[in-house]
């Protein structure tokens, strides 16, 4: 008996979806997205208000955006569509009314428990082989912080939620994780 054929999804199905649903589309396969807690939801804020924050005042040519937002690692790829926590993008000409074509210079993903394992390993994958610069991996249950400099073979690096940790894109930017215990 021949197998079921599986079903291979576009961007048309996520543009499809209803009104305040979300879902990424990796390879082909849609992924929804439940809802994020609040300590996520803190966590995020606090990151993308520091990194915006920085450029503004350092007059920055980078823009950040938090999640929701669209990116489109390769623009003439139909079958993958992610949503990251957090993007940095330094190149305007990849910007344009639908999100991101192209890779971010930077991407934070805060993890929950659903998507644990896509953030440690199916995003680090396509992020890395996208040209994305920096990824860090924030894991909110065990309170580290997972950087990957993909020019730098002695990354990744581990950190806690008691560190300052460097932005590699900027050398003068920290993201102070002590702060998120209070």
């Amino acid at each position: 008996m021949p197998l079921p054929k599986e079903r291979i999804y576009t961007l048309d199905d996520i543009y499809a979806l209803p009104d305040g649903e979300r879902a990424e589309l990796y390879d082909g396969q849609i992924y929804y997205m439940a809802p994020p807690s609040t300590k996520h939801q803190l966590i995020l804020n606090y990151i993308n208000n520091t990194i915006y924050n920085y450029i503004k005042c350092n007059k920055g040519s980078c823009d950040v955006f938090p999640a929701p937002f669209a990116v489109y690692l390769n623009p003439d790829d139909t079958k993958n569509y992610l949503e990251p926590d957090i993007s940095i993008i330094c190149d305007k000409d990849k910007l344009d009314d639908h999100g991101c074509k192209g890779a971010p210079d930077w991407v934070v993903e805060v993890v929950s428990p659903s998507s644990k394992r896509f953030d440690y390993y199916n995003k680090l994958f396509k992020y890395r082989n996208a040209g994305v610069k920096e990824y860090w991996i924030v894991d909110p249950l065990d309170k580290t912080v997972t950087v990957h400099f993909f020019d730098n073979p002695d990354s990744p690096y581990k950190y806690t939620f008691s560190d300052k940790v460097n932005v590699n894109i900027y050398n003068d930017l920290y993201i102070d994780f002590s702060q998120l215990n209070n």
